[in-house]
């Protein structure tokens, strides 16, 4: 009996046990923590020279239609947040706003830089492919670095032009302004990253 109640009982544990699993779903954004701030850092220093004097007090329709750069929705949220802090007030019909102010932008973007002392992961074909002649998974040498090192660049240009929206007389106007931040990161002997740059750096520490 004794030996039947100690399988039953590992039987109950085992059942308690797994009952009590689950799985957690990860899932991953199409940009890094890092690539947004890049990108938002950016575009704040590219709005915040702007100044809003010849329209304060007006009511301002802010037109987007000729504004094709990525990440629109950042860019046009910071432009709008500026206009109200000026003391516009924005419009969402354009038949109800005294000025059109159009807002473009020459590029908003990430350029990105590798530097590697070592031996870089290779592509090789497997040996049963080789022989067989038939397409199989390839073989993947790890990477050997000694040093490397990753550079981020993110740009930002935006410029604007205002007129009045019964004339098109030109009111105000904007050359194109820039933002530009940048992150390293580097690994030594495997070690790292150790991050520098002018955005916040994201803490991988768990602690």
């Amino acid at each position: 009996m004794n030996g039947v109640g100690t399988q039953v009982g590992m039987i109950a544990f085992v059942v308690i046990y797994l009952s009590g699993c689950a799985n957690v779903r990860i899932t991953d954004p199409s940009r890094t923590a890092t690539e947004q701030f890049l990108l938002s850092q950016a575009v704040i220093q590219a709005v915040e020279p702007f100044s809003f004097d010849a329209l304060m007090g007006r009511k301002v329709y802010l037109e987007s239609e000729f504004f094709a750069a990525n990440e629109k929705e950042f860019v046009l949220g910071e432009f709008r947040a500026k206009m109200l802090l000026s003391g516009i007030q924005i419009v969402n019909e354009r038949e109800n706003a005294e000025i059109v102010v159009e807002i473009r932008s020459g590029g908003v973007g990430i350029d990105r830089y590798e530097s590697l002392l070592g031996l870089p992961a290779l592509l090789m074909p497997s040996f049963a492919s080789m022989a067989t002649d038939t397409p199989m998974a390839t073989l993947i040498t790890p990477e050997l670095a000694i040093s490397k090192k990753v550079k981020q660049v993110s740009f930002a240009s935006v410029a604007y032009v205002a007129y009045w929206a019964d004339t098109g007389e030109v009111v105000a106007s904007s050359g194109p302004s820039r933002g530009k931040t940048w992150r390293e990161d580097w690994w030594f002997f495997g070690i790292g990253p150790r991050s520098v740059g002018n955005v916040p750096t994201v803490d991988h520490k768990t602690k």
